[in-house]
């Protein structure tokens, strides 16, 4: 198979991740440092990454955590600030984020170590929906909720078509409901600072069909078998997924 799917069923991290991780020269396969996602690996191959041995993930794990403010979604940062693995404790198996929410955002965030799953459930190709509830300073009118839903010019081009409904207004800023199906760096913010809505509070509150309903900030569960076959359904996976 190829060395970045090897590497996603290995749990290191999702497959385009991991591409990345090939590409910064981490990765060895029998002694050779590799650079391109498509080398083949066979199963008696020798992969390691950063040294540590890696072999395809027997049992897989689900979490959904409701992620509190000021917690990075990494499993390690440089500079020693708290990260969402040390709100899960021991799990068992190693776990990664599938996508991000940066520091200050709160809400659901899926950890698992099925590298294939993760990638197609961030990757736009598939669709998969991502609701926000986002306070913003102001109050957008019909015209600037239709500009964010057509799509804005960001840096590196506009973003896809969104779904943006007004939920409630105040007197100083307004509650809106944002939904996409992409994961760019910090979508959400950008999008409402370049409409002159800069946010002041954001909230991820579905992802797919999961809520964040019974489940407190800093807490998480496991997903039932039911709900990763959906969602294995959801990305066209065929094959079935455990708890």
């Amino acid at each position: 198979m190829r060395l970045s799917r090897y590497l996603a069923l290995s749990g290191v991290a999702s497959r385009r991740q991991a591409e990345k991780i090939i590409a910064a020269g981490r990765v060895q396969v029998c002694g050779a440092v590799i650079t391109l996602p498509q080398h083949r690996v066979k199963a008696e191959d020798r992969v390691t990454v950063d040294g540590r041995a890696v072999k395809p993930v027997v049992k897989k794990d689900y979490l959904l955590l409701n992620k509190p403010s000021g917690f990075l979604s990494t499993v390690k940062d440089t500079h020693g600030r708290p990260t969402v693995l040390q709100l899960l404790g021991r799990t068992g198996t190693r776990l990664y984020p599938v996508g991000r929410l940066d520091l200050e955002t709160t809400g659901l965030l899926l950890l698992t170590n099925d590298g294939e799953l993760a990638y197609r459930l961030t990757h736009p190709r598939f669709g998969v929906e991502k609701k926000y509830r986002v306070r913003v300073k102001g109050i957008p009118g019909p015209a600037v909720l239709q500009k964010m839903a057509r799509g804005i010019i960001l840096e590196e081009g506009p973003s896809a078509p969104a779904k943006v409904r007004l939920l409630r207004r105040s007197r100083k800023s307004a509650l809106l409901e944002i939904i996409l199906t992409e994961g760019r760096k910090r979508q959400v913010r950008r999008m409402c600072a370049a409409c002159g809505h800069p946010v002041e509070e954001l909230r991820r509150t579905g992802f797919a069909f999961l809520t964040d309903s019974g489940l407190e900030s800093g807490s998480y569960r496991r997903l039932s078998g039911a709900e990763v076959r959906r969602l294995y359904r959801l990305v066209g996976l065929e094959q079935q997924g455990s708890s």
